[in-house]
């Protein structure tokens, strides 16, 4: 990785402004890959053109994807894209690192454990074990761009030396319900994941 990170960030519309505060927050130690409101207009686009778009645009010119996880982050499929595009790793377009942090607006937050329904799904399925592909960690309550940093690093490391599992069926459209539900489980699951610190 260069000096600069390339960070792409994916998250809920609703937490938009959270993500702005983060670049702000970063400043010049990053460079921000993410998807600004209006590069793409999906509605006249097929799923795998938009998916394309997003890889090929945002994520594939990043090293790293930090997943901003709000209540409600679970069911967008455009969240489920990205993380999906993160994890392939081809030639013209090598795997990114993955981290989530669990936002101040989440149930969960700094709990010592998230419940697994409350993040996306292929999050979840990245996070599982003693020494996972992707990390969560609750948003800091100091130190937070030391901190927030150290993690894009780290999930940077991880990326070489770790498979990640990413054989889940595709969001084909948001996913419905209550945020405080979460989804629901193709298999047996846990219920809880372990945060990091």
């Amino acid at each position: 990785m260069n000096s600069r990170p390339k960070v792409f960030f994916s998250f809920h519309e609703a937490d938009v402004a959270l993500r702005d505060r983060i670049v702000d927050l970063l400043g010049d130690e990053i460079i921000d890959n993410s998807v600004h409101q209006d590069d793409i207009i999906d509605d006249q686009m097929k799923t795998e053109a938009v998916e394309q778009s997003i890889r090929d645009e945002h994520v594939a010119e990043s090293d790293v994807t930090v997943v901003l996880i709000g209540p409600c982050t679970w069911k967008r499929k455009h969240v489920d894209w990205e993380i999906h595009s993160s994890l392939r790793d081809t030639t013209n377009n090598p795997r990114n690192g993955v981290v989530g942090i669990v936002l101040k607006n989440h149930r969960d937050h700094g709990n010592l454990t998230v419940g697994s329904r409350l993040i996306p799904p292929r999050l979840a399925d990245n996070s599982q074990g003693n020494d996972p592909f992707a990390r969560i960690y609750s948003w800091p309550r100091q130190g937070v761009r030391r901190k927030i940093l150290r993690w894009i690093a780290e999930a940077y490391a991880r990326r070489e030396g770790h498979s990640p599992t990413n054989n889940r069926t595709r969001f084909a459209e948001n996913q419905r319900g209550r945020c405080s539900t979460g989804w629901q489980p193709e298999r047996r699951y846990p219920d809880r994941l372990q945060t990091a610190r």
